[in-house]
């Protein structure tokens, strides 16, 4: 199986690259999903196949060809499916609180609820072999961060709040019912996140291998957007994917003229080549504005044949790890691809079992080997792009 993230800055046309993958992608005769992770769903709008302003189909998956398949995730269906529990007791909480029942069903859709439910779908297709290729539409950049970051802070949840805040409260239960108006969660809203965690596990590891999943960061030929894509690509290295490629979108092709276009082809000219100085390591392909929007199936098939006229979609141009463990003497390291960073930006902890890497207002816990538990951090330096870190007794 294949699994592709298109993500890149708002607005630098995303959904319609990641559908004319799909799309070329499943004329090749692979059975291909592409899922949106956007809240604000566009996917079904870039196949033009709705006209209405919200989509209401009661399908999970629509299908579009043979081969060809759609999936704006949505969230009161997956929390009916996977959430039951965890929502019907925080609904009680907000009711009890004061809140109308109909708000308190909108309200109990918290902050990365739609992220876990993407990785659940993901795992659950991974795990079934449903599909040849996943691809993931995935919402800008920090909300794109936010849902590759969350399988870690599940996993340290786990790891060390869940079974103690589970036998906590099942010890205080009877007592608290007497003396508050607060109801303390059931037995069964634990097991619903226990379930939650089993289908949810490894989903880690699967977007973490380079020979399955890579990242394509989506970019315009603009100085904002450019320095948008280099944090993306420093903070997906940062999250443990790789990313195999960037694309420039919405190139204004030579052939347009004018003072008003002469211009802009000048500035456009000039942050493509800053793009090949800065992003050496990885493939960088180029789609050109048509003169038309890009819409529908014939429009999404002439972009995915300039996109992919002489690369192929499905193949990986970039498996080098985001972290590498080695061993030099009695020296242990850690190797972490971080380009595009100055040593002063980052911040470095040990925490029992695991280094905490903080770059700006992201922040990564990588779990140790064993070998490295009862170690320290003895030093750490820059290494090109890779951050190399020393362990010693």
């Amino acid at each position: 199986m294949r699994i592709l993230l298109y993500t890149g800055k708002g607005g630098v046309g995303k959904t319609s690259i990641a559908a004319a993958t799909g799309l070329k992608l499943s004329q090749q005769g692979y059975k291909t999903i592409v899922v949106s992770l956007d809240s604000a769903h566009s996917l079904v709008d870039a196949f033009d196949i709705d006209n209405n302003l919200i989509h209401q189909t009661g399908e999970i998956v629509q299908q579009i060809s043979d081969q060809l398949f759609i999936q704006e995730i949505n969230i009161q269906h997956a929390l009916k499916q996977y959430w039951s529990e965890v929502q019907s007791y925080l609904e009680l909480v907000l009711q009890v609180s004061g809140l109308d029942q109909i708000v308190a069903e909108e309200v109990a859709v918290f902050p990365g609820m739609e992220e876990i439910c993407a990785l659940l779908y993901i795992n659950q297709y991974y795990r079934e072999k449903s599909y040849d290729v996943i691809i993931l539409d995935c919402a800008p950049t920090g909300e794109s961060l936010r849902f590759v970051s969350i399988p870690t802070v599940l996993d340290w949840y786990i790891r060390n709040v869940f079974k103690i805040q589970r036998n906590l409260v099942g010890a205080a239960r009877t007592f608290v019912k007497k003396v508050a108006t607060l109801p303390l969660p059931e037995d069964a809203y634990f097991q619903n996140l226990a379930d939650l965690f089993d289908r949810i596990e490894g989903v880690d590891q699967l977007l973490a291998d380079p020979q399955i999943t890579t990242v394509r960061l989506v970019s315009n030929p603009e100085k904002m957007v450019i320095k948008e894509t280099q944090r993306a690509f420093m903070y997906f290295s940062l999250y443990g994917l790789t990313v195999d490629s960037v694309i420039i979108n919405r190139i204004l092709p030579s052939d347009v003229g004018g003072a008003f276009f002469e211009s802009w082809k000048k500035t456009q000219s000039r942050y493509i080549e800053q793009a090949e100085r800065y992003f050496t390591n990885v493939p960088i392909w180029k789609a050109y504005l048509f003169n038309d929007q890009v819409l529908g199936l014939d429009g999404l098939k002439k972009l995915g044949n300039q996109l992919y006229s002489e690369v192929d979609p499905i193949a990986f141009y970039q498996n080098e790890k985001a972290y590498e463990f080695s061993k030099d003497g009695d020296q242990y390291k850690i190797s972490l691809l971080l380009p595009f960073i100055e040593k002063d930006e980052i911040q470095l902890a040990k925490s029992n079992d695991e280094v905490v890497v903080q770059i700006g207002g992201f922040r990564q816990h990588i779990p140790l080997p064993r070998s490295l538990t009862d170690k320290q951090p003895s030093g750490a330096r820059l290494v090109e792009n890779r951050l190399v870190i020393t362990f010693s007794d």
